[in-house]
């Protein structure tokens, strides 16, 4: 069985979490290859990077079925990705997924790699323990809730 770590060291690029502000549900919509059948699965994502997402469901995906996804976020807008299931993990009612695109538009890939080095940049100043953390220009602000983000605290 492969630890937390593990999984870490393998993902390709980095990850956003993705906490608060999601705009509306992702639907990952299947198409059967036999039938022609769609089925849509509503999700919330909990964490995004460049190559694919974590998503929690209370239905169950297919797992390595090729889907379509539709999704709206801040910084990014309104956009789609080709995508397959790699693991889906059940506790009780709830499904956590792991997705990896398959298909993603360069513009789209740009924001999304945008946003999780400004996220990571923010990670560096916390460690460094410098006085301002959170930086106007942060393409992760509006999917983030670390506790540097409120101004109250540190007046």
């Amino acid at each position: 069985m492969k630890n937390e770590k593990d999984s870490k060291d393998r993902r390709r690029h980095p990850r956003v979490p993705v906490i608060q502000n999601i705009v509306e549900p992702i639907d990952l919509v299947y198409t059967d290859d036999k039938t022609g059948t769609q089925t849509v699965v509503p999700a919330v994502l909990a964490d995004l990077s460049l190559s694919g997402m974590r998503l929690v469901s209370f239905l169950k995906a297919p797992v390595a079925g090729n889907m379509n996804i539709k999704m709206e976020l801040p910084f990014i807008g309104g956009f789609s990705v080709s995508a397959r299931t790699t693991w889906v993990r059940q506790k009780g009612p709830v499904y956590t997924m792991g997705i990896e695109f398959t298909e993603i538009h360069g513009s789209v890939a740009a924001k999304i790699q945008a946003m999780a080095d400004d996220f990571n940049d923010c990670n560096t100043r916390i460690m460094l323990r410098l006085p301002e953390v959170c930086v106007p220009n942060c393409k992760a602000n509006a999917l983030c809730n670390k506790i540097q983000k409120d101004e109250m605290l540190f007046k």
